[in-house]
């Protein structure tokens, strides 16, 4: 009686093991003979390119668009430019990826327009690094204060 009672309820348990396994699985199709899987519908990816609220710290004053120049600059990279200060400090929002280090140099000051070049520097050798962009902040110090100038932005790459 003992094992009548043990195998009843071990075929119970497998009934409720089998009719939960059995929900889960791919329901057929008729007319493809392949399993039809059904997924939740999820939100659209963005096609778009980030949109980049204003990094200008507080106390800071943006370049006018007026006053730059950031047509050498790829689609899709940050293009703020502002003052710091008296104006003698620039910053801008620079772009690096993986092993990558974001910088900012002044090529040229003149009594016109200020260039200024965004800079990531990659190792030369191969390294594992990750696949991320990062969007940190930059200085960089000009001789006098920015004034009425200019400002010129472009873009390289170099290698260490």
């Amino acid at each position: 009686m003992r094992s009548l009672g043990t195998a009843i309820g071990a075929g119970a348990l497998l009934l409720v093991v089998l009719t939960g396994c059995a929900s889960t699985q791919p329901s057929l199709d008729a007319g493809s003979g392949g399993p039809t899987l059904t997924t939740a519908p999820s939100s659209p990816s963005p096609t778009t390119e980030p949109e980049f609220e204003s990094p200008v710290p507080p106390g800071a004053k943006e370049v006018p668009p007026d006053k730059l120049d950031a047509s050498a600059v790829p689609e899709g990279t940050p293009r703020t430019v502002w003052s710091e200060g008296d104006g003698s400090t620039l910053g801008l929002i620079g772009q690096e990826g993986g092993c990558g280090k974001a910088g900012v140099e002044i090529a040229e000051q003149g009594p016109q327009t200020v260039k200024l070049v965004m800079v990531e520097t990659t190792p030369a050798d191969a390294e594992v690094c990750t696949m991320d962009i990062r969007y940190p902040p930059l200085t960089a110090q000009l001789d006098a204060p920015l004034g009425e100038r200019s400002v010129v932005l472009s873009t390289r790459q170099d290698t260490r």
